[in-house]
């Protein structure tokens, strides 16, 4: 008997693995004995029974001790398969209920179900800054001066400060000669009009002609 579905197990010991369903009964556990084995803590040694019942297969949980669920609903009873839905032995084991002949189903057995990827929204762009209002007339800015620019024309060189005059020495040799003659004049002078020659220069008066009482 040609199979007409398979399991592929989409999450548990061996991921990717295919199961063809061929047997008008198939039994499902951990232990060895069953046409489908699965090899997990969390499956029972007798955990679901399947059977073929026309062009379907139905599936029976044999009171295992983690459940048997297909699409998320535990199974209580006799449940029907359809291509696409998802068997669960606890919450480890799951396996994809695909036709046979699916080429897509059979594709995707080599390896697990891509993820999806977000791409980021681009950043809108910014919008273009208006441009500001003239109001008066426009003054050109001064061209900025960069380090060992040549100027356009000869720099200017500052002034130099103003020297301070400086009073002729000459004339104050002439006026020290001066002060120093007038003392002269006013010592003499003072000496012959209190008639001092004999008190301070007694020995000039001979000297001069002249005598002292």
């Amino acid at each position: 008997m040609a199979a007409q579905f398979q399991f592929i197990m989409r999450a548990g010991p061996t991921v990717g693995k295919v199961y063809p369903l061929e047997a008008p009964e198939i039994s499902i556990g951990r232990e060895s004995t069953n046409i489908i084995s699965i090899n997990d803590v969390e499956v029972s040694r007798r955990h679901a029974r399947m059977e073929l019942q026309g062009a379907s297969y139905l599936i029976q949980d044999l009171g295992s001790t983690n459940g048997t669920f297909v699409n998320g609903q535990r199974v209580t009873g006799m449940q029907v398969l359809n291509p696409g839905d998802s068997v669960s032995f606890g919450e480890g084991i799951i396996l994809s209920y695909e036709s046979a002949f699916d080429p897509n189903a059979t594709m995707m057995s080599a390896a697990k179900p891509p993820r999806p990827t977000t791409t980021a929204a681009p950043a809108p762009a910014p919008a273009p800054m208006p441009a500001p209002a003239i109001s008066g007339p426009a003054q050109a800015a001064p061209a900025p001066v960069y380090s060992g620019q040549i100027p356009g024309g000869p720099a200017q060189a500052a002034p130099l400060p103003a020297k301070k005059k400086r009073f002729p020495i000459w004339i104050i040799i002439l006026i020290l000669i001066l002060l120093a003659i007038c003392a002269c004049a006013v010592f003499f002078f003072a000496i012959d009009r209190f008639n001092l020659w004999c008190r301070v220069l007694p020995f000039l008066v001979p000297l001069l002609g002249g005598t002292c009482p």
